[in-house]
């Protein structure tokens, strides 16, 4: 969940690189920061808090430059944010340094038994047993690499490790559970946990797999697995730093949001032959028709996964959505012919990824259906479904959510219906039409003015049906992440089954009704029913059944299918939660307490 970035070999300066590479990463979440620069000794410096606080420290005291060095951004899991707390973490003589993401579960022993030689430790995280380890095998005679390997060896748990050493002109990482890359510069080489970190200096990368470690040293690099040598592919990364950056907009968030047009019309593209009524997505070629589908997912990508799960029941084909945390400990057994469908953004949620190797051990075909080419879980699933949305910096997802859905219609046209005919027809033809109308709702949305009238509210409701009960829930999530307000999303029959008891003048219900079916008809007697409590009433509609007549406030969305409404909907409510999120100052691109993969589980 935290951010690593290391650098070696290049003719820049070392302390900003690793800055930058922080920078670039400051989107994962984190609450401390810190440097270690190696050389003739190992400079460590670090402060809890934002990444300005370190700027500010090594501005008043600068570290003398080094050709090589480590970087680290924390998000705590052992021990609250503090300087002493916060990474790289060193052995008792200063002489290696570490940074470490994930968790290493069997820390408390090794703790145990370095204390009782002698070892005093200077923090309460779990990863300040590992400068120990290294520090103790050193001591024995070991080779900097040798002993670094042997530290590895003692770890049980994840990890992304990367390791600085006196005198050694060279870092030392290792991988296991936690993402790990190798960016390939002109001039040198760089690791980080994610993409971004490096994306000013080189997109040429490899990937580490589990069980893996590295060398890196200023004119080459070794890679080993547990047995031998390994020679490792290098990829290019299709993402640029002006990507990742925020061209003018005062948040990633917004940025985000606006560019859904352009995000989906990348997921679209080469997917659908509309002249012969047919939809053409080469990844899925492969995937047969399987008995029954589980999806898996968290937080975001869990709406989706219920949206795909609903899609599928619609269609005869029985669907589960599992919170992946639960997964291998309540899903009842994988049946035969089943297909386990992992939604994840990063491609590196832990909980994810351990319900996928769950299902994987079950016997059962797993897909991962991401937007990280390269990703552990792309690698580790028998196929996978890319999003193609870009890069997102943002914590709380927007684009990707949207491409997600759009990209899991392309799933269940594979698993339901191949056929051509009229159906297919305007399946493709609301899909082509969505990038627009999409953009008509970012144009013309009043959801500012919403915000203006009820953001100062105490509590806030998000309620639909069907296919809209998932984006209600993803509502009530994204303004909940960024506000910090009481938010939930129901199913909008449940209001009467007990939460209907805290409807007051201070709860606004943002209620979705499009179309004109059964289902938009009971949510607008849901919604008669709230307003009879006094409770405010904004409707998100496509008008066909004059839905406003019945709310205090209407956000409008162009008229579509039944499948790419919600799509529409949630774009109206992104722009609800970023207006409150704005007029409350709150802190949008890094919400407190959370992070953009969650790599722990």
């Amino acid at each position: 969940m935290c951010g690593i970035i290391g650098c070696i070999g290049h003719s820049r300066g070392t302390v900003e690189t690793l800055l930058q590479g922080l920078s670039n990463l400051e989107y994962r979440g984190y609450d401390s920061a810190g440097i270690a620069v190696g050389g003739t000794s190992v400079v460590v410096r670090k402060q809890a808090g934002e990444l300005a606080n370190l700027r500010d420290d090594l501005d008043a005291d600068p570290v003398t430059p080094g050709s090589f060095g480590i970087g680290h951004t924390r998000w705590s899991t052992h021990g609250p944010p503090s300087d002493r707390n916060a990474h790289p973490h060193t052995d008792t003589d200063g002489e290696v340094a570490v940074v470490h993401n994930g968790i290493i579960e069997n820390y408390q022993q090794l703790r145990d038994d370095l204390q009782a030689q002698g070892i005093t430790f200077s923090s309460e995280t779990d990863s300040e047993v590992v400068p120990h380890l290294i520090s103790q095998y050193r001591a024995r005679g070991y080779a900097p690499e040798q002993a670094f390997q042997a530290a590895v060896e003692q770890l049980d748990g994840s990890y992304a490790l990367a390791a600085v050493l006196k005198d050694v002109n060279a870092i030392f990482v290792a991988r296991n559970d936690s993402p790990l890359v190798i960016g390939i510069g002109e001039e040198g080489y760089y690791v980080a946990s994610d993409v971004p970190a490096f994306l000013e200096y080189t997109r040429d990368v490899m990937y580490l797999e589990d069980g893996e470690t590295a060398v890196l040293r200023p004119t080459d690099l070794t890679v080993r697995n547990s047995e031998e040598i390994v020679e490792k592919d290098i990829q290019t990364v299709e993402w640029t730093a002006e990507e990742t950056g925020k061209s003018g907009y005062e948040h990633f968030m917004r940025k985000e949001i606006d560019e859904q047009p352009q995000s989906l019309r990348q997921c679209l593209r080469g997917r659908f032959d509309q002249l012969a009524g047919k939809f053409t997505v080469e990844e899925l070629t492969d995937v047969s028709d399987p008995q029954s589908v589980q999806f898996v997912a968290c937080g975001t990508s869990y709406h989706a996964a219920l949206y795909g799960a609903s899609l599928l029941q619609a269609a005869g084909i029985p669907a589960t959505a599992s919170l992946a945390s639960e997964y291998a400990t309540s899903t009842p057994p994988t049946p035969p012919e089943t297909l386990v469908v992992g939604v994840t953004q990063s491609g590196e949620t832990a909980d994810t990824l351990g319900a996928l190797r769950e299902a994987d051990k079950r016997g059962a075909r797993t897909l991962a259906l991401t937007n990280v080419v390269g990703s552990t879980a792309a690698r580790e699933c028998d196929h996978v479904l890319y999003i193609r949305a870009g890069p997102e910096i943002g914590v709380a997802a927007t684009k990707t959510f949207s491409s997600q859905l759009v990209a899991l219609n392309f799933l269940i046209e594979q698993l339901v219906d191949r056929s051509k005919g009229k159906q297919v027809r305007d399946r493709i033809e609301a899909l082509r039409v969505l990038p627009d109308q999409v953009q008509q709702v970012l144009d013309t949305s009043s959801a500012a003015d919403v915000v203006e009238k009820y953001g100062s509210k105490e509590s806030f409701f998000f309620i639909g049906r069907g296919l809209q009960y998932p984006v209600a829930l993803e509502g009530a999530l994204k303004f909940k992440e960024i506000t910090y307000e009481h938010a939930e999303g129901f199913a909008a029959g449940e209001l009467k089954h007990g939460p209907l008891a805290l409807v007051t003048d201070k709860t606004p219900v943002f209620g979705i009704v499009t179309g004109d079916t059964a289902p938009a008809q009971k949510t607008l007697s849901n919604i008669k029913e709230v307003e009879s409590r006094g409770a405010p009433v904004i409707i998100i509609t496509d008008g066909k059944i004059e839905a406003e007549r019945y709310a205090d406030m209407a956000l409008t969305i162009p008229e579509a299918s039944i499948r790419t409404a919600p799509i529409l909907a949630n774009v109206q409510l992104q722009l609800v939660a970023y207006h409150t999120a704005n007029a409350l100052g709150r802190s949008i691109d890094k919400p407190r307490n959370l992070a953009k993969s969650v790599t722990v589980e």
